[in-house]
């Protein structure tokens, strides 16, 4: 039986296993422990390493083989979603409030109670949006926040972490707004990390790591650059 490897949280933060190393069993966990110090998370995104763990457990670090991404050429803006696009009660802004949108994301839901964004989570991705790199899309009808997304942006790449609705096409909405503008951005590709039926809807697809990583390198600074501004 295969062994994850431990991270020690005095140890250098900017260090991982090799991505071969990760389990197919649960698919992509690579390592335990560590922290979530700024400097730990964009070493881990440099390489497409995530952080996703539930409460009680240790951080816990992915990269899965196959990676869920979206080109935002290709995203799927259909009929009823571009009908609800044209509300004129209908506002989007970006890094207008992420602790709001992080706080809705991790609220409970009908089909999900618990959440993996843990107090020492939130406050790890508010600190990189402090930092510059994590930002949040808001959107709002009739001044209400009604959906919304968050992730880290390093480069051309947006790393995206969670989304959520509160009425209908809210969270679609503000991958539509993230995908139409991502060219003026200078955003080439949009991470999904797991694949969902939800997003291979919105044209998400799957590629190989060894794939996705070549993307990584070609589009993500790899040394300690600073932030790549909004999505």
């Amino acid at each position: 039986m295969r062994r994850i490897t431990w991270l020690d949280p005095q140890a250098a933060r900017e260090w991982f296993p090799p991505l071969e190393q990760a389990l197919q069993d649960p698919p992509g966990l690579l390592a335990a422990g560590g922290d979530l110090s700024s400097e730990r998370l964009l070493a881990a995104y440099r390489r497409g390493i995530f952080p996703w763990y539930s409460p009680g457990q240790p951080i816990l670090w992915w990269c899965p083989d196959p990676r869920t991404v979206l080109f935002p050429a290709d995203f799927r803006r259909h009929r009823s979603l571009a009908k609800t696009m044209r509300n004129k009660d209908l506002e989007i802004s970006v890094d207008r409030d992420f602790e709001a949108i992080i706080d809705a994301c991790a609220a409970p839901r009908a089909h999900s109670p618990g959440t993996w964004i843990t107090p020492e989570m939130r406050a790890a991705y508010v600190q990189l949006h402090r930092l510059g790199f994590a930002h949040s899309i808001e959107v709002r009808r009739a001044g209400a926040l009604v959906g919304g997304l968050y992730g880290v942006r390093l480069g051309g790449v947006f790393f995206g972490e969670s989304m959520f609705s509160r009425a209908p096409d809210g969270s679609k909405i503000a991958l539509a707004h993230l995908a139409a503008s991502a060219p003026d951005r200078g955003i080439a590709l949009i991470d999904c990390q797991m694949p969902s039926a939800h997003l291979s809807s919105l044209g998400a697809r799957t590629l190989p790591r060894a794939e996705f990583q070549g993307l990584l390198e070609r589009w993500v600074p790899q040394g300690r650059s600073g932030a790549s501004g909004s999505p």
